[in-house]
């Protein structure tokens, strides 16, 4: 049993619950964890040598707050240091463990992707809160964020990704790729979620989506 700091205790003498709080708490309830782990566990980094991997439900965490709160890796990566409602989502104790960075995650969202284990997470998870009726269908808002890939070439390939691509937002340049997000507008639950090269207009993936 978790022994509980002096911050979990002030937090849990609170009045009122945040809506993020809420949220999160519901999805807490409603995800399969096990199965999802299991689900993935077939197509994740296994090193039998060196430092131990960090474990799948951690990660698995990581990238479902990143897509739900359309955040970017370093964006979510600041956020669960930042809240405490997010930090106890990831069940991370800050004195046994750090917060993923970005580069981790990244690499995790590109193996859901390649074998496209994240469409099937949110087809299963949408279908779980329409039946609990915690999705309101009020139309759909679509979002894009754009995620940043290493733009270096002194890798082994001596390349860049091909799939990443480069684009212009105001007046600086990105290379990577865009992750666009269908937004349910009554709840503002995430309900899709499709990843392109950074080059693809917004325009583009809203028919998609909608």
């Amino acid at each position: 049993m978790k022994q509980l700091t002096m911050a979990d205790i002030e937090y849990s003498n609170r009045k009122k619950k945040t809506k993020r709080e809420e949220f999160l708490d519901a999805m807490e309830e409603i995800i399969p964890w096990s199965q999802w782990v299991e689900l993935i566990r077939p197509y994740y980094f296994n090193n039998t040598r060196g430092r131990k991997p960090i474990g799948i439900e951690t990660m698995l965490r990581m990238y479902l707050m990143q897509t739900w709160f359309n955040l970017s890796n370093e964006g979510i990566e600041d956020s669960i240091y930042d809240s405490y409602a997010m930090r106890t989502f990831m069940h991370i104790d800050f004195s046994e463990q750090q917060v993923p960075d970005a580069t981790t995650l990244l690499n995790f969202r590109h193996m859901l992707e390649k074998h496209k284990i994240g469409e099937m997470i949110f087809a299963d998870v949408n279908r779980r809160l329409d039946e609990a009726g915690l999705v309101m269908h009020g139309g759909t808002i679509v979002d894009a964020t754009i995620v940043a890939a290493p733009k270096s070439t002194k890798n082994q390939n001596g390349k860049r990704d091909p799939e990443m691509h480069q684009t212009k937002k105001g007046n600086e340049w990105y290379f990577g790729m865009k992750v666009h997000a269908g937004v349910d507008a009554g709840t503002g639950y995430v309900h899709t979620i499709t990843g392109t090269a950074a080059n693809v207009h917004d325009v583009a993936e809203t028919a998609s989506i909608s």
